[in-house]
């Protein structure tokens, strides 16, 4: 009990700095879970001696502190938490382990205050208890009963409040049960299950990841008379691997689009789609950046985009536009599937009709290995930023100038001949934390000098600085591709792969036109599909990079089955507002569920029954948990190869 009482304070303390409600069911589970933990390592330590008991509940209080701070760190300064799965990218958060420090609020001290009373009882009171002598063969038996009776007897009510109703929201997205066994999900992981337990669970999975499926038969039904689907019926009814089955019935029942007004519109023009590093809203002012702001004033804008974040948001994020599916939520996805093949990626769709295909970014391969992942993806020329010979990595910036790299781009673009049909994707470097003193950070620091800017914090300035070396990158490719008379036969797709997250709440609604108080709406991020030759609409429905895909392959009438993403196009009649966050969250513009407390807010007098919700629930976490096990099974080149 004297190792339980810290533990879950550490636990109690976590949840409150976290906003979290303690007066929840879960703290019942977390309470008798911290009680397990004690047992088994009480259990353990009848075979060592008193001192050397002492030493390991205090590191063992330690660790449980340290990683707990960690975690509210990381939910402060990244908006995830970390799961052990993404411990390549380690170096990255090292890489602004200064930054990371200064994020943290001061109330997150209070995490230290359990183990920090632990020192002082051990040093001041532990000392005078009379304590039982337990080197007789008689006592250490008898103590081992005790403690086995109580482990089964917590086991038992433990495992009580994981598998019945009523210790779980009707409306939770993922049962107990299932996270329990597969805590994809570490924002919901943890709420249920404390940050220590999670942490066992996390590295559990890191060995033995359990699959959750449905083992009933899915009935068939075909969603357009003209699909011939015959083949893929006769693979269902051979397949014996259970989980490749479900995959197919899964996606053989996925909404197929069909085509709409919009089918073809760009047909036989080149694109260009440009994954814009950490550009949020702040990135749409005429006066500052008049680049984007012809781009988006001028084209198709969609106002409530979003680019939902995980653990690892530029490189999910990238995969997810590229392949039309979820990303997995607490893995680097993309580096750890990267020699999946996804014959139905944008690379391939456009390949396979006569496009030259490429893809850049302005940096090097230490975070996502992106020569193998979007080569295997069927980009036919990757370029890093060494391929492009562009500085970067000196004393005074870290990053690459996307202006000189937007110049490398327009170079490489003028070998096409007016012929050729080309599509390349850009992923941009500049606009990058950390927001500290750097060459791009200060180069445009005088435009924020106004009586209108002192209420700014100056890494929201720098960060501003560094948003308009990307609007002058806009500008060296918009001028480019107009000498090279190839900017009337160009669309141009453009989208924030993550909002700025070194940057926190409090600085960044300074400089946005509305408020970001609500969870997840600091996510909001600018989408913008340009043509010279439309007319300019904006677009309310609410969306995420998961539809970029389907959009572009109708946009240019690809050959694409829209039922092999999760996305949707977005012009399609069948298309539901909505974005899915990576914890099974959801918005439209009805409402805002919260699948952490199971909460909705309203926003109009529609509510939904409680079955509607349960059914938008179900939805949601279908299009995750069907894209995860697709990535995880390389499921689209096993089709392909099956009944193409």
């Amino acid at each position: 009990m004297i190792l339980a009482i810290p533990l879950f304070l550490i636990e109690l303390i976590f949840k409150i700095v976290n906003n979290q409600n303690i007066f929840d069911i879960s703290m019942l589970r977390i309470l008798f879970s911290t009680i397990i933990i004690s047992l088994i390592i009480g259990y353990l330590e009848l075979y060592f001696e008193d001192k050397t008991v002492q030493k390991i509940n205090i590191i063992t209080v330690f660790l449980i502190t340290f990683y707990s701070f960690l975690q509210v760190g990381f939910n402060n300064f990244l908006g995830v938490y970390i799961s052990f799965n993404v411990s390549s990218q380690a170096g990255a958060v090292l890489s602004y382990i200064v930054d990371f420090i200064r994020s943290f609020y001061w109330y997150y001290y209070f995490l230290l205050l359990p183990f920090t009373l632990y020192i002082v009882y051990y040093q001041l009171v532990s000392k005078k208890i009379i304590k039982i002598n337990i080197n007789k063969e008689k006592e250490y038996y008898k103590n081992a009963y005790v403690l086995v009776s109580f482990l089964l007897v917590f086991g038992f009510l433990y495992n009580v409040t994981i598998k019945l109703d009523v210790f779980q929201n009707k409306l939770q997205t993922i049962s107990n049960q299932q996270l329990f066994k597969n805590p994809n999900n570490p924002s919901l992981a943890i709420k249920q299950f404390g940050t220590t337990m999670y942490a066992l669970l996390d590295i559990k999975n890191i060995f033995n990841e359990v699959e959750t499926i449905d083992t009933s038969k899915i009935t068939y039904h075909p969603s357009n008379s003209e699909l011939d689907d015959t083949k893929w019926l006769e693979l269902i009814d051979q397949e014996t691997n259970l989980v490749l089955n479900n995959l197919n019935e899964y996606f053989i029942n996925n909404t197929y689009s069909g085509k709409n007004s919009y089918t073809g519109l760009f047909e036989d023009k080149n694109l260009i789609v440009i994954m814009m590093e950490s550009v949020n809203d702040i990135f749409i002012n005429e006066d500052l950046y008049p680049n984007f702001y012809k781009l988006l004033s001028t084209g198709y804008y969609f106002k409530n985009n979003y680019s939902p974040r995980n653990s690892c948001a530029t490189g999910n994020n990238e995969l997810s536009g590229m392949i039309g599916l979820y990303s997995i939520y607490n893995k680097c996805t993309a580096n750890a599937y990267s020699s999946n093949l996804y014959p139905n990626s944008i690379f391939n769709l456009f390949n396979n009709k006569g496009y030259k295909t490429t893809s850049m970014h302005n940096y090097t391969e230490k975070y996502y290995a992106r020569r193998e992942i979007h080569t295997n993806m069927g980009s036919k020329r990757y370029y890093d930023v060494d391929d492009l010979k562009l500085t970067h990595d000196t004393d005074d910036e870290t990053w690459a100038s996307d202006e000189e790299f937007m110049k490398e781009v327009v170079k490489l673009l003028s070998k096409y001949q007016k012929n050729d049909k080309f599509m390349t994707w850009l992923t941009t470097v500049t606009s990058h934390q950390p927001y500290g003193d750097s060459t791009y950070g200060n180069k445009y620091l005088y435009l924020f000098e106004g009586k209108e800017y002192d209420d700014y914090n100056i890494k929201l300035k720098r960060y501003m600085s560094k948003l308009k070396v990307l609007d002058d990158a806009l500008g060296v490719l918009l001028e480019g591709l107009e000498d090279q008379n190839k900017l009337d036969d160009t669309v141009i797709v453009l989208y924030g792969d993550h909002y700025p997250y070194g940057l926190s709440n409090s600085i960044l609604k300074k400089a946005l036109p509305y408020s970001i108080d609500e969870k997840y709406e600091n996510e909001r991020v600018p989408l913008v599909i340009w043509s010279n030759d439309i007319e300019s609409t904006t677009f309310t429905e609410y969306t995420s990079y998961v539809n970029l895909l389907p959009t572009i392959a109708n946009l240019f009438n690809l050959d694409f089955d829209s039922r092999y993403s999760t996305g949707q196009d977005l012009f399609s009649k069948n298309y539901q507002s909505l974005v899915a966050f990576a914890d099974g969250s959801w918005k439209n513009e009805y409402a805002f569920y919260n699948a952490a407390n199971s909460n909705i807010t309203y926003y109009t007098n529609k509510e939904y029954s409680i079955e509607d919700i349960i059914k938008i629930n179900e939805m949601v976490d279908n299009k995750i948990k069907y894209s995860n096990l697709a990535i995880q099974h390389d499921y689209f080149n096993y089709l392909y190869k099956n009944i193409k």
